[in-house]
């Protein structure tokens, strides 16, 4: 088989996420500027404001509760965007994953890389979120350090989710049925701004299937002075959508790009 065809990455993965941190730097003061207002506004608007009015949730301030889910929800909506926009800008605007396969680069690498750029900007984005929330006194740093492998965990899970859509897209258009039917839903339903519990039983269930519910079980605790429960079971459920979006966005892309 062509060596370019093979969905396995390599070493190579890892000078595609330095070839995308060399363009980002580019924008590196607007992004961040981005990164740390967008989640003062959620703070004073939500964790303040709505606050106010509903007090405590889950023997913890609503402004603490609401923090750990926003940073969940962040990482989630930040390496989709790198996913869908900016993986589908230089996959099919500007032809950069044909002439990366013009090098030794292969299939696997590509996607890998992407993947693992989608992590990291989730993170930086998160993270931002976490300082941000420590400055209101909303994060406890006991164990908020073990959040940055699981907020890395649900940068790449949704990276590839989003990965998988754009190898289908043949436009820009196209991620909004993306949004609609899956980021919004889990945005609103997957425990970011009240506890599952208080949905009814059939919600908790769908919500149980969905990965930002259980990164944002993992997260919560960790922000928040606590250790998660369940942790094999969160775990296996990222790392499930994690591998099986890979393959489909690998799959997906080789045949886009190889037919």
């Amino acid at each position: 088989m062509n060596r370019q065809n093979s969905l396995f990455p390599g070493w190579g993965a890892l000078a595609l996420v330095r070839r995308n941190l060399l363009v980002w730097r580019k924008l590196l003061l607007p992004s961040l500027l981005g990164n740390f207002i967008d989640p003062l506004l959620y703070l004073l608007a939500l964790g303040y404001g709505l606050g106010h009015y509903v007090g405590r949730m889950e023997g913890m301030p609503y402004l603490t509760f609401i923090a750990s889910g926003i940073v969940a929800s962040s990482a989630m909506n930040t390496a989709t965007f790198e996913g869908l926009y900016s993986a589908y800008t230089r996959m099919a605007v500007q032809q950069t994953y044909l002439s990366l396969l013009a090098t030794p680069l292969q299939i696997g690498d590509i996607v890998m890389g992407e993947l693992l750029w989608c992590a990291v900007k989730g993170a930086i984005s998160a993270v931002a979120i976490v300082l941000v929330a420590a400055f209101f006194g909303a994060v406890d740093w006991a164990w908020a350090w073990l959040a940055l492998p699981i907020i890395l965990l649900t940068g790449f899970v949704f990276g590839a989710m989003a990965l998988a859509v754009t190898a289908l897209s043949r436009s820009y258009d196209f991620f909004m049925y993306y949004f609609t039917l899956a980021i919004t839903p889990m945005f609103l339903f997957c425990g970011v701004f009240y506890p599952l519990h208080s949905l009814p039983k059939l919600a908790q269930m769908l919500a149980g299937l969905l990965p930002l519910t259980h990164a944002v079980l993992l997260l919560r605790p960790l922000l928040t002075g606590h250790l998660p429960s369940q942790v094999p079971l969160h775990l296996a459920v990222l790392g499930a959508y994690g591998l099986f979006g890979y393959g489909i966005a690998a799959y997906l892309l080789r045949r886009r790009l190889l037919r």
